[in-house]
Parts: C-alpha cells; structure tokens; sequence
C-alpha cells in the first residue's frame, strides 16, 4: 500500500517506510522531526513544471499530465519507491498545503498503476 502524507503532519506507525518526494526540503522543518528514510528529489516535478503549476487549479489536470510524462521517462527515480512498495507500507512525504491536488497524489497513483498491472 503507498499512502501519502503532508511534512506537518506528524509520522505514525501505519507509515511504514517514509519518503520525502519533494524536489525541496519543508519549510520550518526539521531533519529530525520529518523521520524519513529517504529524500528522492528525482521523483519530484521538475522545476519547470512546479513553477508553471503554481498549485493553480485550473491547471490540475494538464499538471498531472506532464508530471506523468516526465515520471515515464524517468524509471530509475521512482523504481527503487516500487521496489519498496511491493514488500512493505510505504509512505510519500510532500509539503504542500493541497492534500487533493499535488505532486504526491500524482506519483502514488502513477506507482499503484504500476503496481496493478504487474
């Protein structure tokens, strides 16, 4: 199961295994605080596109269809998240302030289409 998770948020048992999956670090938040087992900034949007976004929601749609895109052409970021994902609880950390519409909820469901269809 991969679950998401806002960086203010506090980590709980039912984590599993943490991952920030931001390009930069939460503001106001400390290394310690956040407990993550890793930082995979490879698997976060470009700059580019993070910047166009804007978190704007008439973009939404088009954002999630870029940030797709760029995760395609991108396996060797997000393979070792699904490795994880296929043996134990996995939890994506992002910071934004948006918990329906961020670059989070893109990757776990582009992580559990690759799942389902293995």
């Amino acid at each position: 199961m991969i679950r998401i998770k806002r960086a203010y948020d506090p980590p709980g048992p039912e984590d599993g295994r943490r991952f920030l999956v931001d390009r930069l670090w939460p503001r106001g938040v400390k290394k310690e605080a956040l407990k993550v087992d890793g930082w995979i900034k490879d698997v976060a949007p470009s700059d580019e596109l993070r910047r166009w976004y804007g978190h704007d929601p008439s973009r939404w749609a088009e954002f999630q269809r870029r940030y797709e895109e760029e995760l395609e052409g991108n396996k060797e970021a997000w393979e070792p998240l699904l490795k994880e994902a296929r043996s134990e609880e996995v939890t994506l950390i992002y910071a934004a302030r948006d918990e329906e519409q961020n670059n989070a909820v893109v990757l776990r469901n582009f992580l559990q289409g690759e799942l389902d269809s293995q």
